[in-house]
């Protein structure tokens, strides 16, 4: 057994020859230790045989356990160096306890034989199974593969963004699974698959400013000549709303169920159920019921969207709700105050207003930040020509409960600039922004990087994170626009990029958007202020009132419908800038957004012929520009 270490020894015993009997003996120790190790050491540490199998299995690519004297091992060990494939092997030929490993194989993979070989922890069998694989081409293929998952794509929120990746990579063959979980509101408010939009966001929203636009048609209709007083055609104010929430509802239910339908049909796996990662490439997932389920998946997609905020003052959480109740409140919410001067503050404060109720608006700052600032004032004004009141530099300190019920009676105490006062409200609906509830998906167990300011998840231009198999979409995605458009064309173009050659990245230039407001409001590029402030005088500004030709019979205001291009001289002109107040906002502005993508000029919507009567037309002849200081009062037809 120590044939190999003979020179060893005899140099050991001239050296005892002038030492002690007892350090030659422990010479002789050391060196038999040292050829146990050497021996022991392909085998590892402590523990059953099959584990440290296991372990080698799992940490190797390719092993190979074979016999020195195999021919069939060495033929197979050549397949792969002809290969350029590093490979682990073990002689069991070679080690003390070779034959109880040998044994433990057999009980492991059936196989009696070597080389017994492994290939990314999956039994291939011996010489001749590797021989035909190599032969086939499939060997190197199977080398190459990825680690095995459950799923190829996991999909953690059941949102517009989530949905639409989910079934792109499901139509590539890819195996997905979708996770939606609603947490609830204080309020208790929960809802069905398809994320904010189409629960408690775009779809309601539109379907209740339709719902004002048809009652301030109604007003109109006299003036047509339509004789049928209004009142009679509809119910009192709080069976109108209460009626309309619940035929909205009942829309948006078929919507859940549609989408539900849809992710059978693309086999895509659904799971109603709270998901949070516990390591790389694993997640955990809590159903209603507490049964915890763990899966692993190759890639991971986050579209888990915004909630909104609450006030951190006494009485927010207890009695204010949210836009997240407001659509399938059960009673009408009777006098409201909307805190906030966002989007949804001043277009919840629309309709509500449209349905005859008495609206307030607490603006701390500014309307409509983010936008442009001047055709903000204009929604503004004419909010306030549609009766709504606005609590100017207002900011709430307490809300009291004076009496329960639905809605109930409260209080608002609130600071403006010179004074603290307070008010009665049925209902106080708090806008205020909305965050990122990233915290709850345990994203530090896998180094996921989040912007402190809003925890929302740090994407590169791929909508990847910091960690490569992570990636995010939508609105919990920072910097990127808040519109379930932009989420489900950046959900079906990441999918494109995982699973197929495609590399097209989401293009977040000249997006289009709208504010549905009493006055529609919609937009493209950047504001008149953001233009300033980067270009200076290199911009010109063209802009107008019109008055939209169904305004005339029943003589509503000329002043309220405006719009504008702001363009960059430098640039021939180019149209930076797209800004418009009327009727219908999102149906003239979407087109205009293929334009300016296209880089159109001033030139370019000057040769275009307009369609009349249309007050889109309008864009086709701005002549005015705000430095000529002309006035750019409507003419007629």
């Amino acid at each position: 057994m120590f044939c190999k270490y003979n020179s060893a020894i005899v140099l050991v015993r001239r050296v005892a020859a002038s030492v002690s009997e007892r350090i030659f003996l422990v010479c002789i120790a050391c060196l038999v230790f040292i050829r146990i190790a050497d021996i022991m050491a392909p085998i590892g540490g402590s523990g059953s045989l099959m584990e440290l199998i296991n372990d080698y299995i799992d940490k190797n690519k390719v092993m190979i356990f074979s016999k020195s004297t195999c021919p069939f091992c060495t033929k197979a060990q050549q397949i792969f160096d002809s290969l350029g494939v590093e490979y682990k092997k073990i002689e069991l030929d070679q080690i003390a306890n070779g034959d109880n490993i040998h044994s433990t194989l057999k009980e492991m993979s059936g196989q009696r034989t070597v080389p017994n070989i492994f290939i990314n922890k999956k039994h291939i069998g011996g010489y001749d199974d590797t021989a035909a694989l190599h032969k086939s081409g499939k060997l190197l293929e199977m080398i190459s593969s990825k680690e095995s998952y459950d799923f190829d794509l996991i999909v953690i929120g059941g949102g517009s963004g989530g949905l639409a990746a989910a079934k792109e990579a499901a139509s590539f063959d890819k195996k997905v699974a979708i996770f939606d979980f609603v947490k609830p509101t204080p309020l208790g408010t929960t809802w069905g698959l398809g994320g904010t939009c189409v629960n408690v966001g775009c779809i309601p929203k539109k379907l209740m400013h339709q719902a004002a636009l048809l009652g301030e048609g109604g007003k109109d209709s006299k003036a047509y000549g339509w004789s049928a007083e209004l009142n009679v055609l509809l119910l009192i104010e709080i069976l109108k709303l209460i009626i309309c929430i619940c035929l909205i509802q009942d829309h948006i239910g078929s919507l859940n169920w549609g989408y539900r339908v849809q992710l059978r049909e693309k086999k895509v796996t659904y799971y109603n159920a709270y998901a949070k990662f516990v390591g790389p490439h694993k997640i955990e997932a809590t159903d209603k019921k507490g049964k915890v389920i763990s899966l692993t998946a190759e890639h991971f997609l986050i579209s888990t969207g915004l909630r909104p905020n609450y006030l951190e003052c006494p009485g927010a959480e207890e009695y204010c709700i949210t836009s997240d109740d407001l659509f399938s409140l059960p009673y009408c919410p009777g006098k409201t105050l909307l805190v906030g001067a966002s989007y949804i503050s001043l277009e919840c404060a629309g309709f509500l207003r449209a349905f005859g109720l008495d609206v307030t608006v607490m603006v701390r700052s500014i309307l409509l930040r983010g936008f442009d600032r001047q055709m903000a004032e204009l929604i503004g004004d004419n909010m306030e020509d549609h009766g709504i009141k606005f609590i100017k530099k207002g900011q709430v300190k307490k809300v009291e409960q004076l009496k329960a019920g639905e809605p109930g009676r409260l209080k608002v105490t609130y600071v403006t600039e010179s004074e603290e006062k307070s008010e009665e409200f049925d209902t106080v609906v708090l806008a205020i922004g909305r965050q990122a509830l990233t915290k709850d998906l345990n994203l530090d167990s896998v180094g996921v990087k989040v912007n402190p300011k809003n925890n929302k998840i740090i994407c590169n231009e791929s909508e990847m994170s910091n960690v490569p198999y992570i990636h995010a979409v939508g609105d919990v995605s920072d910097g990127k626009p808040e519109l379930t458009p932009v989420a489900i064309q950046a959900g079906i173009l990441l999918a494109r990029r995982l699973f197929t050659t495609d590399k097209t990245l989401c293009d977040y230039n000249f997006i289009a958007t709208t504010v549905f407001t009493p006055l529609e409001y919609g937009c493209i590029g950047i504001s008149e202020d953001t233009a300033l402030e980067k270009y200076g005088d290199d911009i010109e500004v063209y802009h107008s009132n019109f008055i939209p030709l169904e305004y005339t019979v029943p003589q509503r205001s000329a002043k309220e419908c405006y719009v504008k291009l702001i363009c960059q001289k430098s640039k021939n002109d180019k149209v930076i800038g797209f800004h418009y107040a009327g009727p219908n906002a999102g149906e003239v502005t979407q087109g205009y957004a293929v334009a300016l993508r296209l880089g159109a000029t001033k030139k370019d919507f000057d040769a275009t012929v307009g369609i009349h009567p249309t007050c889109s037309e309008v864009f086709t002849t701005l002549a005015t520009s705000k430095s000529s200081g002309m006035s750019v009062e409507a003419g007629g037809c």
